[in-house]
């Protein structure tokens, strides 16, 4: 399994998951957008791991390979929102956020050869960027949940269960965060002999960190409002982004050991 063949894999898998969300708009019945989600998830997922056998390595090594686990972690976490708290319209916005990632990937693929640098040569390598790939996933889709809330305003009917929604989804995402960055810590302790060291790149990570953590935080107040809430969250999730890609453009990257090549 090459990287030539990602694009009928991804475009067979949006094709799918575009069926699922058209389903659980115009059918009354659950299982038939979970069929449709889960086979376009199948679908992508038989290439990652085609990609890895073929690769001998994770793919998980250039920015390429991690928009490959975004564009498949967005999906899912539409289905498992949708499933828990119902709102159909997560569906579709999942998918044409995923949709941006793999156009992405077609248009400006990353060089994928099977080098490996020693320091990542490691047990924890795959466990550490699947998880924060996964939180990403998770923080995406509460980001779109925050968007929906600030565009519709007052004329949502509910605020309570989207707000708690939205709490859920952040708990998730902070959850595997923190694990991640605990992966990492160990990680680092076993490859350089230190479990932090200022990188850019964990610096950013502890400052996204601390961004939903003040979302959360700022949740626990009586008097809390529902709209700064989700401003908080779409100003962490822009945190986010400096920390996964940004990160790579500041000078102070240039030495890093986390750039992405």
């Amino acid at each position: 399994m090459t990287w030539d063949s990602f694009i009928y894999f991804s475009l067979g898998s949006l094709l799918l998951w575009g069926v699922s969300d058209i389903s659980a708009y115009i059918g009354s019945k659950k299982y038939t957008p979970l069929l449709f989600r889960i086979a376009g998830l199948a679908l992508f997922a038989f290439f990652i791991a085609g990609l890895w056998i073929f690769l001998d390595r994770p793919p998980l090594r250039t920015m390429g390979e991690t928009r490959l686990w975004y564009s498949f972690f967005l999906p899912l976490a539409g289905l498992l929102t949708y499933l828990r708290w119902e709102y159909k319209w997560i569906l579709p916005f999942t998918t044409i956020l995923s949709a941006v990632f793999i156009i992405v990937n077609i248009a400006n693929p990353d060089i994928h050869n099977k080098a490996l640098m020693p320091a990542l040569q490691s047990p924890w390598f795959a466990p550490h960027v699947i998880i924060y790939m996964f939180s990403y996933a998770l923080l995406g889709a509460v980001t779109l949940v925050a968007i929906y809330f600030l565009v519709k305003g007052k004329k949502l009917s509910n605020t309570t269960k989207i707000m708690n929604m939205a709490d859920n989804l952040v708990y998730a995402g902070i959850a595997c965060i923190t694990l991640g960055m605990l992966m990492g810590a160990l990680w680092a302790k076993e490859a350089w002999g230190h479990y932090w060291s200022w990188d850019p790149k964990e610096t950013w990570a502890a400052v996204t960190w601390m961004g939903y953590l003040i979302y959360i935080h700022y949740r626990l107040k009586k008097r809390s409002s529902d709209r700064t809430s989700m401003v908080i969250l779409v100003i962490a999730f822009l945190l986010l982004q400096i920390c996964w890609y940004g990160v790579n453009y500041l000078p102070s990257a240039q030495q890093s050991i986390h750039t992405y090549s």
